[in-house]
């Protein structure tokens, strides 16, 4: 397996000597291709000493082996880490003017692009619309982490640790080749809903919809159609129908509204709304006589999203129906024995459970989940895992189901 590691001009470049170490002692033939502002920050002879290969940046060297089309040509992944803003713009525009943009060019299998970048660049609308165009053309491009940038400076705009590229690289090389899921009509829910108490105001919770983009990417990657309902600001992924809504009962209308052959409710739908949305701003009253006064705000039902899809669909077998169970567990009972409750009312075909609380789950990387078939006793538990290895668990599980229908 040939890969060609790409390596950018950023201070992050350092830790990607990290990521070729790994890919390395995975038996993986690496050539790597740095930019000359890489070789500022880390030098030719380390690559050469790790790769165990000479080292070139422009187009001259052997150039009648013609490496700027070679190399992309014979490569198995192209992962370039780190993704600087220059880069990202070079390469949503097809610009071509050193031996790794050309390999970005001439490259017909997949590519990975991992940021790294201050916040302000990873922010600003050019290098948006660029990660945006890479992805609608089916490259992968990481999110950034948070974290301590250069100097005093933190957010996001890190560059993911070299193990969570290394890993997400594997999940790309092991994507399914039969198209597993061609001409299957996914729908996925994503983020947690907003429900307004003012307009400036309203009830929520922290799922950030990492877990349902990194879902509807790894369908969109085995084949599928897929529409994704989010709350999220997240970018969207490669080859992924994007619908936006905010509360839960526009979520409702817009996944009723859809014939899919899978519905995945990842999302995380508030329980209860305001019976009523001031408005205009809810003022703090200022009544000496009573300075702790505070408005009361009367709740009602949500709807129930999942129950009324298992209801729609009657004794069909489609929609495949995956529902998520987020608890955190109590003297009551566990995760487990929730989740098995909530199989059992809510009639989906497939639970994903998993535990949640301070920094568990919700915005973070890593988690570990349970699913659990409805009529089977058995529970597969898949992590501690980045959020994509759950995503192709989840697909593995999801697949038999459609072709038992």
């Amino acid at each position: 397996m040939r890969i060609v590691l790409g390596v950018g001009g950023g201070i992050a470049a350092y830790k990607v000597a990290s990521l070729l170490r790994r890919f390395t002692e995975s038996g993986y033939d690496v050539t790597v291709v740095p930019t000359a502002a890489a070789l500022q920050f880390v030098g030719e002879p380390t690559w050469a000493a790790l790769s165990g290969k000479p080292v070139s940046t422009d187009v001259w060297t052997d150039v009648h082996e013609v490496p700027h089309v070679r190399i992309g040509q014979q490569a198995d992944l192209v992962v370039v880490a780190p993704a600087t803003a220059d880069l990202l713009a070079k390469a949503a525009h097809g610009l071509a003017d050193d031996l790794l943009t050309s390999t970005l060019l001439t490259a017909r299998c997949p590519v990975v692009m991992a940021p790294a970048m201050h916040t302000e660049m990873w922010q600003h609308p050019a290098t948006a619309a660029n990660v945006a165009t890479l992805r609608s053309r089916g490259v992968h491009v990481m999110d950034t982490a948070s974290g301590r940038l250069t100097g005093a400076d933190t957010g996001p705009g890190r560059l993911p640790e070299p193990e969570d590229i290394a890993a997400y690289c594997q999940q790309v090389l092991s994507a399914p080749a039969d198209d597993a899921l061609t001409g299957v009509h996914v729908v996925v829910t994503a983020g947690g809903t907003r429900e307004p108490l003012d307009p400036v105001r309203y009830l929520g919770n922290r799922s950030s919809g990492k877990q349902g983009y990194a879902i509807a990417d790894a369908a969109a990657r085995r084949g599928a159609k897929v529409t994704l309902i989010s709350t999220s600001t997240l970018p969207t992924p490669a080859g992924v129908d994007l619908v936006t809504v905010e509360t839960a009962l526009q979520l409702q209308e817009q996944v009723t509204a859809v014939r899919a052959d899978v519905v995945v409710m990842a999302a995380a739908v508030a329980d209860f709304r305001p019976a009523e949305a001031a408005g205009t701003k809810i003022k703090k009253t200022h009544d000496p006589a009573d300075p702790d006064a505070a408005p009361t705000v009367r709740l009602v039902r949500n709807p129930d999203i999942l129950a009324e899809l298992v209801r729609q669909r009657g004794d069909c077998a489609r929609p495949v129906l995956v529902g998520f169970a987020a608890e955190t567990g109590d003297e009551h009972g566990d995760l487990l024995s929730y989740a098995r409750a909530k199989l059992e009312r809510k009639g989906c075909d497939l639970l994903v459970a998993n535990q949640v609380g301070d920094g568990l789950t919700f915005g973070q990387d890593h988690t570990t989940v349970h699913l659990l078939r409805r009529g089977s006793p058995e529970v597969t538990t898949v992590g501690p895992a980045t959020k994509a290895e759950v995503a192709a668990a989840l697909w593995d599980a999801v697949i038999p189901l459609l072709h038992t229908s």
